[in-house]
């Protein structure tokens, strides 16, 4: 099939890739950009799961300030190379990363980071609340993952959905910019400040 030169530009505007990528994608789904700018995704995060596992000693500090001065965030993003840290779309990304923070005030990056307090807290109330559903002893600890699951992605930064698009967690995002880049990416750590 030929695929037009205005739908290989548009393609590659979408989703960053290369001129040879969005073309075969194209040809791959009859030149439905919609299914070829999916199919491109879906291939990026393969190729960013394999990145993922790098160093990452270089990076940035990123800073927001919202709410006319009432919260901050400061974000230290960090990736491979100079060339990335210095880039506009990293900082891009580290302001988004601060805007999430936030606007969603999340508790730790990951859920191995969370107080084990915190966690113990959380599966007592959901027991609670499963008891007084009537169920039982092997049930309640079947739900009980995915009542965890649920507090994760709204407590655990990498878990969240994004603010801009819910469909995507934070994690996706990082992952979209490791595959757009072609080297890692992480969070190093970030701290919340509320004027209270």
């Amino acid at each position: 099939m030929s695929v037009s030169t205005d739908d290989i530009k548009k393609l590659r505007e979408m989703s960053g890739a290369g001129m040879m990528d969005c073309k075969k994608a194209l040809a791959d789904t009859g030149g439905d950009i919609e299914k070829a700018a999916e199919q491109l995704r879906k291939k990026g995060l393969v190729k960013a799961a394999k990145r993922m596992d790098r160093e990452t000693a270089v990076g940035r500090i990123v800073s927001y300030i919202h709410g006319g001065g009432s919260i901050g965030v400061l974000l230290q993003l960090n990736c491979e190379t100079d060339f990335v840290a210095k880039n506009e779309e990293f900082e891009a990304l580290g302001r988004d990363l601060c805007m999430q923070i936030a606007a969603a005030n999340p508790l730790a990056l990951l859920p191995e980071e969370l107080d084990a307090e915190t966690v113990e807290k959380e599966k007592a109330i959901h027991r609670e609340q499963l008891e007084k559903e009537g169920k039982k002893g092997d049930v309640i600890e079947k739900i009980l993952p995915g009542k965890l699951n649920k507090f994760y992605s709204e407590v655990c930064l990498l878990k969240q959905p994004w603010i801009k698009d819910p469909k995507v967690s934070i994690e996706d995002l990082i992952k979209q910019y490791i595959s757009k880049f072609g080297e890692n990416i992480t969070v190093g750590r970030f701290a919340r400040y509320e004027v209270s």
